[in-house]
């Protein structure tokens, strides 16, 4: 089976935790399928951007992340996909605007978007840094075109998936006599 969480601001109980808490309470079982909408990652980029974090906590949580991860592979032997979702600067801004002028998006708006944008130099640096310090390497995926996202990410899930050589488990199903 196959399940997705998305990680928001965490809650107080979350808070409570060391910062990977949160996450442990989703790693898939074996054999199942986990998609998480954002993730651990924040916790060295958002809070780095805005200062919340010093650069030594920066350290000891790089390390926890590259430690979590490899024990995911070794001990549940999970194969981990990791996309890093690359928007240029301009198509941000076309998209944030949209969110303004098209009723249809206007769910999607948030003040704050723009406000964060101004960050965009930092953001850049920051995800910079954690894509280099990953052990597990990430995949870019240019999303300025949908289509083209969509293609892009499902094109390395189905390589991944193809490369596990999964097979229908055979099921042993006695006959019932009526």
């Amino acid at each position: 089976g196959i399940s997705a969480k998305s990680f928001k601001k965490p809650t107080s109980l979350e808070m409570d935790h060391d910062f990977l808490w949160r996450v442990h309470q989703h790693v898939p079982r074996k054999g199942r399928i986990q998609i998480f909408n954002r993730s651990h990652y924040e916790d060295v980029l958002i809070q780095r951007v805005h200062k919340w974090i010093d650069e030594k906590t920066v350290d000891h949580r790089f390390e926890a992340i590259n430690n979590f991860e490899r024990n995911l592979m070794r001990d549940n032997n999970t194969t981990i996909l990791k996309f890093y979702l690359h928007i240029s600067e301009s198509e941000q801004k076309v998209q944030l605007q949209q969110r303004i002028d098209d009723p249809s998006k206007s769910w999607k708006h948030n003040d704050g978007d723009w406000e964060e944008r101004k960050k965009w130099k930092e953001y850049m640096r920051c995800y910079t840094d954690v894509i280099n310090r990953s052990e597990i390497p990430w995949i870019i995926a240019p999303v300025d075109q949908r289509w083209y996202r969509d293609f892009f990410v499902a094109s390395r899930i189905l390589e991944a998936m193809e490369s596990l050589n999964l097979q229908v488990p055979k099921i042993n199903i006695k006959k019932r006599s009526k």
